[in-house]
């Protein structure tokens, strides 16, 4: 949301895509969705909104082929919570792993110039070193969350490696 308001205000075209699912209130979504459409019509930048699963290739491929091409992805979607993932790993793999992959693949093959995704703090497991810093190893999450988001990281680093697709992941921390 935020993210989409401030490209938004700078004049960018914004293309939005989430499932919209009842982990987070889905109701302050919808408001959400709501705020972003009143700022599209007020301008100077443009919304439009998928509603989609990122584990939905069909959707993924259709949006990128509806809405680009994309000077820029920002994929922030992604199955949150480390508690959550002792109970569903399956909802982690779908949207962390596979749903990544679908990502990473749209944009190789729409030539997207860059591409920034979110990560985790949690890929820090066990180190004690304080402040962590990305120097630090990384292989050993103490959680599945975390070995998702982790595996997210080696995947863009195969891409950027394999097809030359430059990619920036952000370690976003709990506060």
């Amino acid at each position: 949301y935020h993210v989409a308001r401030a490209l938004m205000a700078r004049g960018d075209a914004v293309t939005g895509f989430d499932v919209v699912n009842d982990y987070y209130d889905p109701q302050l979504k919808e408001d959400r969705l709501a705020e972003l459409a009143a700022a599209d019509e007020a301008g100077p930048g443009s919304f439009v909104f998928v509603r989609a699963d990122v584990a939905d290739r069909a959707a993924v491929d259709a949006a990128f082929a509806d809405h680009g091409p994309f000077e820029r992805v920002i994929h922030l979607a992604a199955q949150a919570g480390v508690r959550y993932s002792l109970e569903n790993p399956v909802a982690y793999v779908e949207s962390n792993v596979l749903g990544f992959t679908h990502i990473l693949e749209a944009c190789r093959h729409a030539s997207v110039p860059h591409l920034t995704y979110a990560s985790t703090s949690s890929v820090y497991g066990a180190n004690a070193t304080m402040p962590f810093s990305e120097a630090q190893g990384v292989d050993h999450p103490l959680q599945f969350y975390a070995a998702t988001k982790r595996a997210n990281e080696l995947m863009a680093h195969s891409y950027s490696h394999l097809y030359g697709l430059p990619t920036t992941g952000l370690r976003f921390f709990t506060v």
